[in-house]
């Protein structure tokens, strides 16, 4: 598969993991605030920073039939039906002018999920280099071609999708013109229990589909983010808080900005250590070789004594003869006077 470029970062084989950082909701309905929370996410270290563009009336009706209310054990059920949770949580599109100017300023790329097709011809005003199929759109066929057509990398989340479901929006992507997509195991739980993520999925993904894949990841913490970068995620999408103790809409399995900068620390880390098959001694273990056991006298020995079990012995360091020719020098004799310590080489061994 080829590499895949949104602005002048890379997804792709031998690429670092590219990490988004969602601002959903969070701002709180306060633009003074999703400025903030916008800035925050970059001083992370992410990849890219992800607005979610709908309204309420975009999204959903404004109904209190009993469709279009929110179950009582339902995370968001507070905010009684879909209208008025989609109200408290969009962010209005008269932000996006000066989010995508903040952006700008930090050379981060900002980018959205999109939930219609208006929400696309609003994002087409602004350097918007990709678009993200959230899980519950990955159904809309009209939105995913519009999506195609843009010309730009599309990042589909499966968190509630059914195989064939993948399979159709992959083959309307490609159908459309698009063929840098990114496939995103998702579980639409929040915050998802981590027995039910299935991280093993991700790599069969991109067999299955000749895409990239990455994870949503809504767990709390930050352990199954870089859990999946060692299984070989190429993407990561994770939400993001401000840490100001002040309940938002998706605060209750979002990171904090040091947390989330902590979870990049760790996937850079493990990039790292995940490395390739390598079996020589590393320029750092090969510093400690000398601990390898080896061959030395442990009791005096004379010129001419033999050898014994009881008077050589297997030790660190590795200064000696290396212990598999011990059987080889019991019962050959010494060709000098040998004391406790030194080390067996042939050049003492008759």
């Amino acid at each position: 598969m080829k590499t895949i470029s949104i602005g002048d970062k890379k997804i792709g084989d031998g690429e670092n993991a590219y990490v988004i950082a969602e601002l959903s909701g969070n701002h709180g309905g306060s633009l003074e605030k999703c400025i903030r929370l916008l800035h925050a996410a970059c001083d992370t270290g992410a990849d890219a920073i992800k607005l979610q563009a709908y309204r309420p009336d975009t999204i959903t009706l404004k109904s209190d039939k009993d469709d279009f209310l929110i179950a009582k054990d339902n995370a968001w059920a507070a905010y009684n039906n879909l209208f008025e949770l989609y109200e408290q949580a969009h962010t209005p599109w008269e932000w996006f002018p000066t989010l995508f100017e903040e952006a700008g300023k930090r050379g981060v790329e900002l980018f959205g999920s999109v939930f219609d097709e208006t929400s696309v011809d609003e994002l087409e005003k602004y350097p918007c280099k990709a678009y993200k199929i959230a899980s519950p759109e990955i159904v809309d066929m009209g939105l995913i071609q519009k999506v195609a057509k843009t010309g730009k990398p599309v990042i589909v989340s499966t968190g509630l999708a059914y195989i064939e479901d993948i399979e159709n929006a992959v083959k309307w992507l490609r159908d459309a013109g698009c063929d840098e997509i990114v496939l995103l195991k998702c579980t639409s739980a929040y915050p998802t229990p981590p027995d039910e993520v299935h991280l093993k999925t991700i790599k069969d993904l991109e067999e299955k589909f000749g895409c990239y894949a990455g994870l949503s990841d809504h767990t709390t913490g930050i352990g199954v983010s870089v859990g999946a970068v060692a299984l070989g995620a190429k993407v990561i999408e994770k939400h993001v808080m401000l840490d100001d103790e002040e309940e938002t809409v998706d605060s209750f399995f979002s990171l904090s900005p040091e947390e989330f900068k902590q979870m990049i620390t760790e996937i850079r880390c493990v990039e790292k250590a995940v490395g390739r098959v390598f079996y020589e001694l590393s320029a750092a273990a090969e510093k400690n070789r000398s601990g390898r056991r080896s061959l030395y006298v442990s009791a005096k020995v004379g010129k001419g004594e033999k050898f014994t079990e009881d008077n050589i012995k297997s030790v660190r360091p590795s200064y000696g003869l290396a212990p598999r020719y011990k059987p080889e020098i019991i019962g050959k004799k010494a060709r000098v006077d040998l004391d406790i310590g030194d080390r067996l080489s042939w050049d003492v061994i008759e």
